[in-house]
This record gives structure tokens, C-alpha cells and sequence, in this order.
């Protein structure tokens, strides 16, 4: 699919005094050059504003589908977001139509086919300063406003007095109203039936987006950013999940997982020996609990350095022994790796690094420090040409599969990146003190002159003067993390690449496991992303805790990134990663996770266990959770596939598929999975009731195939026991489901399916199943893409039959038989070919 619309502001260079925003008359546009395919126009600022740092005065503005422009701003390099390829569209074809007022410069987006106007930024004249952007859009009145992420607000955006910063940051807890870790500066705007539009600004610097209303009550969308350009991409839809595609589109559509990766994982912070961790996998499997994945935190390393083990509590034998056995029992195993490489002489990946001086500099030279776990640490400079080939290397050593620790995935983790030093009192000589200071030496630049693209010269890189809201103490942009003056190696600074680190690093492990094993689709969890991070990773939504609130706020935080931030593979901590878990709690976590793409039990070393098996009620619970999901997973990982061809996301709103009813804007406790499974978990705390909204449509009970009339009503359940969650069938949907279970992801691929059928009102109904070997990067012709069709009468299976395998379809259920009745129509069919029958 095209993106039907795509406008570029890219804007520059020069200066005058300071003044207040108020003040600011904005710019008039001249040289206006307009031809069916772009529009270019210079920018003149009409008077001196200098709010926040120096104007520039004059400035380009080029609209096409894709603008490509030789200016001096930071933009994001083409290697770490390749743009889309201009199609060469025209403004009489499009579907959103650009329009500018030439002074003050304001500009318009419109909905060619109904005239709505989207965007509208009449109101306020534009600042473009050399640290300070300021553009804002009209909004209509009560707003629904998605997206921008990564938070832990509720998921349609309060629009009064809010403000969203985007500034990758560590964030335990999770706190609301903050900067967490990622930035993605794409929000939806549904206007119901006059459909809905996306728009991204393709910026990696520090941003407050604000929402609120002037004092007359016109609601408005700010952004203020303190460098780069306005580079913005307009999504057409007019459907919602077509702009979940377009976006796709834009920033790379996301990377297919394992089949794998879909199972059961566990793991813990303080499994302090290896002994510890084999005893886990050994009680899951005495409690009849599905376990497909073990996983390593820091515990594994020897002084907390990356590409250690232990040589007491995790000697490599013992280590390599347990991978051994999971991989006979067909499980899997993954360890963490942080970007802090221990600066000491006696580290061979410290030494190698330095070597090749893949580490970011200090403007003396030296490497720049700061302290992570294993205590004075460098970091790699993911832009150094180096790095790459080093960052393999040291993965191809440690994870070789005879040698060394044969791992199926790798975690990255802290790479925001954290830095748990925020003055050189954390070094204890005299030299080591010399290398940066706020207030000292300034780590600059190492380049004579500016290079194109790589920033606007002269600017304060520590303290600019408009502050962003950065939660992290101090709220300075270089609290906790890498100082922001330190300068790349292509000549960038982290001032303006610094939201790209975790995705360049989760980039960067990608490769080297893809250089390790060059057939096989690598895995890579990340907790720092980016916009197009879904391309190489996976993301869980961090160090959560074991509290009802979090429980509820995973939700929100799965329809942001599965619908809206192309990031399908994404899940939360289970149970909680902080604090104490409760059994209650746990049980109900453990059916919520079980219908998230990434399922995950993970706890900190200060908390106690909170295995699956440690209570009663929350095993019953996680075997049926876990049971339902094994059946699920082939419908699970065909949204997967969808997903990573055309971005169709796995996870919902409910407003994506009944965009015209009002009652399904604000509902962020119940999600689709697919098209048609409808999730609606117990949220209350100790609750045994639900309410839930079941849209104007035929719906049926999953677990009793009773098919029901959602009315647009609130439906109440009560004495929902510890281990059930109500999910119901969307009408006019088909789902294959696997009719036995297993212990391992493997052997579920063994199992038969049955074919679910769900009628509409119409009496028609359809899905879809995708086959392949689930492990092989690409699979050719190795895949089958089945289409499943019911027509009232008769039910056909067509489509491309490429996938040899001797799994059959054992029966077809069709629901919504006169007065209920479940009709059944035995088998078996192969999966080699097409097959049908009418009833």
C-alpha cells in the first residue's frame, strides 16, 4: 500500500535577540515554486522572536512524498530510518490535499474527498530557532487523540493541560504523566465517521508535545522541540487500521518473531546460581506448566560484565549444561546484554573495543565514562564504523554454539542509555575528574566544521534554555543518561541522536545474530525504542509493578504499540516486576498476559518469587491460560505474519473495527486480538465481576460458542472464578485453532486443527492461517497462505498450499445454528491443498 500523502518540512539557518514567545510574528513565505507533484517556498522570519535561543531566519519549505534536502539541522540518518520511496504521486491524485497562507506562513492539510481540514496551524505563527521548534495544530472540539509513546497514561490522550515528553528515559515504576523508554511522535486523531488520520513528525530530539485549549476553548496539539526539523508525514487512513499500515510503511514494517517466541517464558532478577535456574524449569515441569523459554538477567555475568559467566555461581560447563537440556526438551533459552562495557584492563571486550576505538569520546580524546552495573563503564558509538564488526565478534565468541553459550535470543536492556553516574565524584582519581564536567571541560565536538545534517553549530548541548519536562531527577536532558554534548562518530551529537541508541543497539544485535546464524530469524527483546523499532525488535513495556494499576495499565500499553507504533511483539513484566506479587493478582495476570503477543513472567531480585507454580490458584490458572494460548498460537502468529507484510496489527482497539460508535473511543480495558477474538479481563482489584462492552454485532462466547447480541451495551459478568477471562467470537470471522495443547511451542506444531466458524448477521464469515517452518528467515515457497471462507451453505479452504506438512483439519464447528445449534462436520482435510464441502 502507497502512503497516501507524505509532506516534508524541512527548515534552517541563522539568528538575532532574545524576546518572548508571544512576541514571535513567525515567517512569510516567497519564491513560491508550485507543480502538480511539490510545492517549494523560501521562508522569511518576519520579525525577531529568539524565545528560547537564536531565530533562524531563513528557511525552506519543500512538500513532495518524499523530500530529500542538503541543510545543516539534524535530521535522522537514512541507515538508521530509511525513508519510504517517493512514488512519484501527484496533488490531483491524492488523498489529503496541502494548502499555506503566505504570511505570517501557516499551512493546511485537508481530507481531499469531504474537505475536513486536519491539520491547521493558522493560529500561532511557526518559531524556528537553532534549539527551540514551535509549530501547533488546530484540534476539533473533544478530541480523540492517540499514541505517542512510550507512557503509561490512559490510552486515548487527555486533552487539557497535558504534555507528552519525548525523551528516552530509565523510568522504574513506570510513572504516569512522564517521559518513559521510547519516543514515538506519531499520534492517531479518529473523528468517527469522518474517519481517521495519522501524523508523524520524523524527529529524534527532545520534544514536549502539549495538548490542551486556548482561553476561547480551541483545542490545539503543540509541538516543541529543542533541535532538528520538521519533517512530518500525514496518514491518510481513512480507516483506522489503514493508518496502523501507512505508518508501517513509513518507518519499516516490523521483523516476524520465531514461532517460538509466542510460548511461555519465565525469568527472574536473583536466580543467584545456575542451580537456582534449573530447579525453576524443573518445578514448572512438576507442576504440569508449559515452560518454553528460560531466561538469564545479570545474575549469569562474572562482576556483572557482559559476555562473562560466573566462574563460581554460573561456571560456563553448568551454564551450557542447561541450554543442553532445554534444547533436547525442545525449550529455549535468552540472556540480557547491557551497552556499559567495564572499562578494566583485564577485560578482553574492553580491550578489543578500545582497540578498535568503537567507545564514544570524550573531546580529549579519552573515552567518555559513567558507571552501569558492573561499576566504570564506556559505551559503544553505535555510529562508529567499527562497531558493528566489533559487537559481532564478541557475540559470535560468546554464543558459539560448541563453545560458548548457544542462546536462541538476546535481551537488551538499560539502553536508554542509563547511566547511573550524574557527577565525576563517581570516579575517585584526580585524572579521571578531567574528563567532562558540567561546569568544566564541555565535551563539543571533534570535527573543525559542521558537517551536513549532523546539527546546527554553536549551540548549548548541556542546557538549552527551553527545558523539556525530562522526569528523571534534576530534569536536565543529561540526567542519567549519556551526556548530551558528547559527539558521535559521523560528527552527530547524543543532544540529537540520543532517543536512537536502544533501537541502534537492539539494531546492531540483530546483525551480529543474524551473522551468527544467517537462516534463522533472530530474536532481540529491547527495552529503549524508537520510532521503526519494530523492524529488528521485540518490546516489553519495563519495570512495572506487581500492582493492580499495572496490571490495567499493560492494556493501554499494548494497544499504543500493536496498533499505533508498528511493535506487534510487545508484552508486560507478568505479575509485576517491583514489589510483592499477590496471588489473586498473579492469577488473573497470567490469562491477560496469555492473550498478549510477548507472555512473560519476570520479577526484580528485591521481590519475592512469583512463579507460576509458587500458588494453587495461579497454576490452575496459568495451565488453562497457557493451554488456550498453545491452541491459539497458529491464529496468533498469522497476525504476526500480517503484521510484518503489511502492518495489520495483532492487537486492537475496538474502534478500530466500529469507528462509528461513540461508546468505543474511551474503552481501554478490553482489546481484539486479530479480528476476531474480543479480551475482556477482569480489571477491578479482587474482583470476580466484569463489565464489558459488546458492540452492535453478532458476538459468541468463546468457551461456550453461545452466541450472543452485543446491542452497543454494557454486559456484566459476575463470578468469574480465578482462572477464567471472558473472550467472544467477532460474527464474520473464522479461527483455526489447534485441538490439543503441549508442553513446548514444538510439539504444538504437531497437534490437528479445528476450523471455528462464527457467522455474521449476514450468515457469511471468513479468516485466515498461515503456515511456514516458523524458524527460517526466508522461508520462499515454504509457506502456505490459506483463506477460509463460509458462504451460509458451503465452507471452502483456498489460497497457496506451499507449507508440506501432514497436520490436518480434524472438523469444522459452525456456531449460530437455529436456537444455537453448533453444527460439526468431520474430517480430516489436509493442508496440502484446497478443500470444501456444503452442508
Amino acid at each position: 500500500m502507497a502512503v497516501p500523502w507524505i509532506a516534508s518540512l524541512v527548515l534552517l539557518l541563522a539568528w538575532g535577540a532574545w524576546g518572548q514567545v508571544e512576541q514571535c510574528p513567525g515567517y512569510e513565505a516567497i519564491n513560491v515554486l508550485e507543480a502538480d507533484s511539490y510545492l517549494i517556498a523560501d521562508l522569511v522570519l518576519i520579525g525577531n522572536c529568539s524565545s528560547h535561543s537564536d531565530d533562524i531566519e531563513n528557511l525552506r519549505l519543500l512538500v513532495e512524498y518524499q523530500t530529500d534536502t542538503d541543510y545543516q539541522a539534524f535530521q535522522i540518518q537514512e541507515h538508521v530510518l530509511p525513508r519510504p520511496k517517493s512514488q512519484n504521486a501527484t496533488s490531483s491524485t491524492s488523498g489529503l490535499q496541502f494548502s499555506f497562507t503566505q504570511s505570517p506562513f501557516s499551512f493546511t492539510v485537508t481530507r481531499a474527498s469531504t474537505g475536513d481540514i486536519l491539520f491547521d496551524t493558522a493560529d500561532t505563527p511557526l518559531i524556528f530557532e537553532t534549539q527551540y521548534v514551535r509549530l501547533r495544530t488546530r484540534l476539533p472540539s473533544n478530541p480523540n487523540i492517540y499514541g505517542l509513546g512510550e507512557h503509561s497514561d490512559d490510552f486515548r490522550l487527555p486533552t487539557t493541560k497535558y504534555t507528552r515528553t519525548l525523551w528516552n528515559a530509565e523510568s522504574p515504576m513506570i510513572p504516569a504523566r512522564s517521559n518513559l523508554y521510547g519516543a514515538h511522535p506519531v499520534y492517531f486523531d479518529h473523528r468517527g465517521k469522518s474517519g481517521t488520520h495519522g501524523v508523524f513528525l520524523l524527529s529524534s530530539n527532545g520534544m514536549d508535545i502539549k495538548l490542551d485549549a486556548t482561553d476561547q476553548g480551541q483545542q490545539y496539539l503543540e509541538y516543541n522541540a529543542i533541535g532538528g526539523v520538521l519533517d512530518f508525514y500525514f496518514l491518510a487512513g481513512p480507516d483506522p487500521a489503514d493508518v496502523s499500515k501507512q505508518y508501517a510503511e513509513v518507518v519499516g514494517l516490523p521483523a516476524l518473531v520465531p514461532y517460538w517466541a509466542l510460548g511461555f517464558h519465565q525469568c527472574k532478577y536473583g536466580y543467584k546460581k545456575i542451580d537456582d535456574v534449573a530447579q525453576v524449569v524443573a518445578n514448572y515441569s512438576a507442576a504440569g506448566i508449559p515452560l518454553e523459554t528460560m531466561w538469564g538477567d545479570i545474575d549469569y555475568m562474572d562482576a556483572k560484565r557482559d559476555f562473562t559467566t560466573n566462574p563460581v555461581n554460573y561456571t560456563l560447563d553448568k551454564v551450557q549444561q542447561l541450554v543442553r537440556n532445554l534444547h533436547n526438551n525442545g525449550q529455549h533459552y535468552v540472556q540480557i546484554l547491557d551497552p556499559g562495557i567495564h572499562r578494566a584492563g583485564d577485560y578482553s571486550t574492553y580491550l578489543r573495543g578500545a582497540q578498535k576505538e568503537v567507545f564514544l569520546k570524550a573531546d580529549d580524546g579519552s573515552f567518555y565514562r559513567g558507571i552501569q552495573w558492573p561499576g566504570e563503564v564506556v559505551w559503544p558509538d553505535w555510529f562508529h564504523p567499527n562497531t558493528q564488526e566489533w559487537w559481532t565478534d564478541e557475540i559470535k565468541r560468546f554464543y558459539d554454539a560448541n563453545s560458548g553459550v548457544n542462546v536462541d535470543g538476546l535481551w537488551v536492556d538499560m539502553n536508554e542509555a542509563s547511566n547511573m553516574c550524574e557527577t565525576t565524584s563517581c570516579f575517585t582519581s584526580a585524572s579521571a575528574q578531567t574528563w567532562t564536567t558540567r561546569n568544566g571541560i564541555g565535551i563539543t565536538k571533534r570535527y573543525a566544521d559542521p558537517i551536513p545534517f549532523q546539527g546546527v553549530p554553536n549551540r548549548d548541548l548541556f542546557n538549552p534554555k527551553y527545558r523539556i519536562q525530562n522526569h528523571r531527577p534534576t530534569g536536565d536532558i543529561s540526567a542519567n543518561t549519556l551526556y548530551t554534548n558528547i559527539t558521535n562518530a559521523d560528527g552527530t551529537h547524543q543532544y540529537d541522536t540520543h532517543n536512537l541508541y536502544g533501537t541502534m543497539m537492539a539494531t546492531a544485535t540483530r546483525n551480529a545474530l543474524l551473522s551468527r546464524n544467517p537462516n534463522l530469524r533472530p530474536f532481540v527483546l529491547t527495552r529503549s525504542t524508537f520510532a521503526g523499532a519494530g523492524r529488528v525488535a521485540a518490546h516489553w513495556f519495563g519495570d512495572n509493578a506487581s500492582r493492580w494499576d499495572y496490571y490495567r495499565i499493560t492494556i493501554r500499553q499494548l494497544l499504543s504499540f500493536a496498533s499505533m507504533h508498528a511493535m506487534p511483539f510487545v508484552g508486560s513484566d507478568v505479575c509485576g516486576f517491583n514489589e510483592r506479587a499477590q496471588e489473586n493478582m498473579c492469577a488473573r495476570w497470567a490469562l491477560l498476559g496469555a492473550f498478549q503477543p510477548f507472555y512473560r513472567n519476570h520479577a526484580d531480585t528485591s521481590a519475592p518469587p512469583q512463579e507460576f507454580y509458587l500458588w494453587p490458584s495461579v497454576t490452575q490458572a496459568a495451565k488453562k491460560a497457557i493451554d488456550t494460548r498453545y491452541k491459539l498460537l497458529d491464529y496468533m502468529y498469522t497476525f504476526l505474519w500480517k503484521a510484518s507484510t503489511d502492518g495489520t496489527p495483532i492487537a486492537s482497539p475496538l474502534w478500530f473495527f466500529y469507528p462509528s460508535d461513540s461508546n468505543t473511543f474511551g474503552i481501554q480495558t478490553q482489546w481484539m486480538l486479530g479480528d476476531a477474538l474480543l479480551i475482556s479481563p477482569v480489571v477491578e482489584d479482587d474482583s470476580q465481576s466484569v463489565n464489558f462492552y459488546l458492540p452492535d454485532d453478532i458476538w459468541y462466547d468463546f468457551w461456550t460458542f453461545k452466541q450472543i447480541s452485543g446491542g452497543g451495551q454494557m454486559h456484566r459478568l459476575d463470578g468469574v472464578k480465578w482462572d477464567e477471562i471472558p473472550v467472544h467470537i467477532r460474527g464474520g470471522t473464522i479461527l483455526a485453532m489447534r485441538t490439543e495443547s503441549g508442553n513446548t511451542t514444538s510439539q504444538v506444531r504437531s497437534k490437528n486443527f479445528r476450523v471455528i466458524v462464527a457467522p455474521g448477521r449476514d450468515g457469511t464469515a471468513r479468516g485466515e492461517l498461515y503456515l511456514d517452518d516458523g524458524v527460517s528467515l526466508d522461508v520462499g515457497g515454504n509457506r502456505s497462505e490459506i483463506v477460509f471462507s463460509w458462504d451460509g451453505q458451503a465452507f471452502t479452504a483456498n489460497g497457496t498450499f506451499g507449507y508440506e506438512t501432514d497436520v490436518k483439519v480434524e472438523r469444522v464447528v459452525i456456531l449460530g445454528g437455529e436456537g444455537g445449534e453448533v453444527k460439526t462436520e468431520e474430517g480430516p482435510w489436509g493442508l496440502r491443498g484446497g478443500f470444501g464441502f456444503r452442508l
